[in-house]
């Protein structure tokens, strides 16, 4: 990661260079560019990736990795800190606010939905109710495995893990590991990993 980060450090002029061109083209344009890169993770791929999210993101860092065929929807809701990286067939709406922080790797095929329907209304079809906006903060050091669900109105706390398959709907505490569906804290995390 960090010979990554220092190559983001040595580019930077020229990503600055690339943002200041992104930035005159029409979003219709990039919306086209991204599809045609979508099925891609070659090295241009992923810097226009990167560039998008700059330009349309609430914020961002440096050092973003965005995989293949990952969905995002909401982006000017959606603030992200350094080093993180999306990894492929992911699928996050920040509808209703999404902050990831500094050194977050969010595995394949994860689900991140910052909103939820209502139902209170029965003369409509539950799908045509309400949808109230339910914020995600992902603090800084988290990994989450393949396949987890993150629901919205959760809180995940600094140094946490959680496992494959995981269906996050409360808060997570830091420096703990976390499995299960619901998602529950087994063990502290050590300095040591277990083997």
């Amino acid at each position: 990661m960090t010979s990554m980060y220092s190559k983001v450090k040595k580019y930077n002029v020229i990503i600055k260079l690339l943002s200041y061109l992104i930035s005159i083209i029409p979003k219709p344009l990039l919306n086209i560019i991204w599809h045609f890169f979508d099925s891609t993770e070659g090295k241009i791929a992923i810097l226009f990736r990167y560039l998008y999210l700059k330009k349309y993101c609430k914020t961002t860092g440096e050092n973003i990795f965005v995989g293949k065929n990952v969905n995002l929807k909401n982006l000017q809701n959606l603030s992200m800190g350094s080093n993180v990286s999306i990894h492929s067939f992911n699928y996050l709406d920040a509808y209703g606010d999404v902050y990831i922080g500094d050194n977050v790797s969010i595995a394949n095929h994860c689900t991140i939905i910052s909103s939820d329907h209502t139902w209170g209304r029965s003369d409509i079809p539950i799908k045509y109710n309400k949808i109230v906006k339910k914020p995600i903060i992902i603090k800084d050091d988290v990994w989450v495995a393949a396949g987890c669900r993150i629901l919205g109105n959760v809180t995940i706390e600094n140094r946490v893990v959680i496992g494959a398959g995981a269906v996050v709907n409360k808060n997570l505490i830091e420096n703990a590991l976390y499995v299960g569906v619901p998602a529950k804290k087994i063990k502290t995390l050590n300095e040591e990993f277990p083997k």
